[in-house]
């Protein structure tokens, strides 16, 4: 895209005549609410400028997105705030707090270092007029404008950094992917980069996770909705207004874009279009990746393998979605990072590892340890084999045996000997699986566990779910076609691009991606796999958590069970297992040696 000048705006330059530009001093701090930002189609968006109270020029932070910028953190997502501030209290320490947003850097910790953080609304969401397209194309050139206003302003250095969770980390895949000339590094924390694979479809299976997330956090803070939302606390205006709109309206104004998902089984431009060509990214990135975020892990890695930058560093850490980003930890590499792209600090940075991960243990601990790549070098490519006829996982393939499990039902479960000796998991993995089915079609889930020596099962703390899964793959059968250029032991491919239905009866193979995870399994504990045509759960009585109405039983609010991806006479038959000779049925996991 070119670049272009934007001018200064006025407070009155505005659609409806109603949203007024504010400003007020508070602790050093010079903060612009509802700052009209051209676009050159005439629209403006609303952002709210942070920025020291001085006439010198500093280098911005960036987020922009569809959650409302004025919805407070505490108000909007009030289980999570809560979590943060009971456990890591130190994350919220240093500030007043009165800036908090979801997902979004704390303006307190930054301005004070020199920083302008920019929030803006996206097109018709909070106080931005307009149609509301989720990762659309109009939504990302919007992004690469914004960004060429930041770094075009009197206060502004023209350094443009972009910072956020989640949405607002999966953005900056895109954006950056058009090369906005004043964009000078990025840190997408916890952003997924492919549409299809890692948002709409896992393993061509729907996830349940779209419309719970658009009812929750979208909608909730569409421009329109007004009087009906809530205000900022800080200004006292409407987070989604001034208009109140009626529900007509409101969907008028609306891509249905999980409706769009759901109706599109196979891979075609909607999803293309939300996902970004990784090689146009040259940028500096620093990649953060969650062990166990079933929406977001995967594409921390393949954002950090697939761009183009010389630049580029990957973190990998556990605990919630959102507790690293605003821990002490966190805050400290993302300000190593910017403030040595941004502001040519001596922060240590250009000595930094390539590769940086919290490796996960049964007890919950990490062992922060630098490395040189992503996979590691030294990793041990470890097959072990299937074994129907006695439910365990070895070194050598069995017999050839079968068995049968109800593809509603939890599946089939094999396991290692009790481990003689520590045996370390970290990377991805793959399953080749030989089924048969009595229908046309079958779901596979591949869910890798570990028990103590009670038989218990370990969980840990994922990204939404406090007794998490360790690991776990997708696929449904009639999408098992693999791009052989694409694909590699430990990442099979899948094109999704046409349907391959079942013969009932007939076996067939399937590859199965494993999304990379990390676990040392101690002396005495044994590991194991579960083969199912659902999502596993968790043993136990509960009470389990419930989050947007979805029950958390390791796998959060990542479920696949949506009625109309899953009619019962497809996929509500009997599924068969086939091991030992001559299937190859397996896991291919990544052990990495002690050094």
């Amino acid at each position: 895209m070119p670049e272009q000048q934007h001018p200064t705006p006025s407070p009155d330059s505005n659609e409806d005549g109603r949203i007024r530009q504010r400003s007020e001093t508070v602790d050093g701090m010079r903060i612009d609410w509802d700052v009209a930002v051209p676009m050159p189609d005439g629209a403006h968006l609303r952002a709210d400028v942070f920025r020291p109270d001085d006439e010198r020029q500093h280098p911005v932070l960036l987020c922009f997105g569809p959650y409302g910028k004025g919805l407070p953190f505490q108000e909007g997502y009030a289980p999570m705030w809560n979590r943060l501030a009971s456990t890591y209290p130190s994350a919220l320490a240093g500030s007043t707090n009165r800036y908090q947003v979801w997902e979004t850097p704390d303006p307190e910790k930054w301005v004070p270092d020199g920083y302008v953080v920019i929030r803006a609304d996206s097109r018709g969401a909070g106080r931005t007029a307009g149609v509301l397209d989720l990762l659309g194309e109009q939504e990302i050139r919007d992004y690469h404008d914004l960004i060429e206003w930041a770094g075009t302003q009197p206060w502004s250095t023209g350094r443009v950094g972009l910072l956020g969770i989640s949405y607002y980390g999966v953005n900056q895949w895109l954006v950056a992917a058009t090369q906005p000339p004043h964009l000078t590094a990025i840190c997408p924390w916890e952003g997924f980069v492919d549409f299809y694979r890692e948002f709409a479809r896992h393993g061509g299976i729907a996830s349940n996770f779209g419309e719970a997330w658009v009812d929750h956090q979208i909608y909730g803070v569409q421009h329109g909705v007004g009087e009906r939302g809530k205000r900022n606390p800080n200004t006292g205006e409407l987070v989604s207004g001034p208009p109140t709109l009626e529900d007509e309206e409101l969907l008028a104004n609306r891509v249905d874009t999980i409706g769009e998902v759901l109706r599109r089984e196979l891979l075609d431009d909607f999803h293309t279009e939300r996902t970004p060509d990784l090689s146009r990214i040259t940028v500096p990135v620093l990649s953060a990746a969650n062990w166990a975020h079933h929406l977001h892990t995967r594409g921390n890695f393949e954002g950090y393998l697939g761009v183009s930058s010389e630049q580029k560093w990957l973190e990998v850490h556990g605990y919630e979605h959102y507790t690293e980003f605003y821990t002490d930890y966190g805050l400290a590499l993302q300000k190593r990072f910017f403030g040595h792209f941004l502001k040519d600090l001596d922060t240590g940075w250009d000595e930094q590892p390539p590769v940086r991960l919290n490796v996960r243990h049964v007890d919950g601990t990490f062992e922060v340890r630098n490395e040189q790549e992503w996979p590691l070098a030294r990793t041990e490519w470890t097959r072990l084999y299937l074994d129907a006829a006695t439910g365990t996982l070895g070194e050598s393939e069995p017999e050839a045996h079968s068995i049968e499990f109800d593809a509603r039902g939890p599946g089939v479960d094999f396991w290692t000997s009790t481990l003689t000796e520590p045996l370390e998991i970290t990377g991805p993995s793959s399953a080749r699986i030989r089924l048969s089915s009595s229908t046309t079609d079958a779901d596979v889930v591949v869910t890798l566990r570990v028990q103590d020596q009670e038989g218990r099962d370990v969980s840990l703390v994922s990204a939404i779910d406090a007794h998490g899964v360790l690991g776990v793959g997708w696929q449904r059968a009639s999408h098992r076609e693999i791009d052989p250029e694409r694909s590699l032991p430990h990442r099979p491919w899948h094109p999704h691009v046409r349907s391959l239905p079942l013969v009932p009866g007939q076996a067939v193979d399937l590859d199965v991606e494993i999304w990379p995870t990390s676990i040392v399994i101690p002396v005495g504990y044994r590991f194991g796999v579960t083969v199912s045509g659902l999502d596993f759960q968790m043993p136990g009585d509960g009470p389990w958590p419930v989050l947007y109405g979805i029950q958390q039983r390791g796998n959060g609010v990542f479920t696949h069970d949506v009625p109309s991806d899953h009619p019962l006479d497809v996929f509500g038959g009997q599924t068969t297992l086939h091991t030992g000779l001559g299937t190859n049925a397996s896991l291919l996991l990544p052990v990495i040696p002690s050094r």
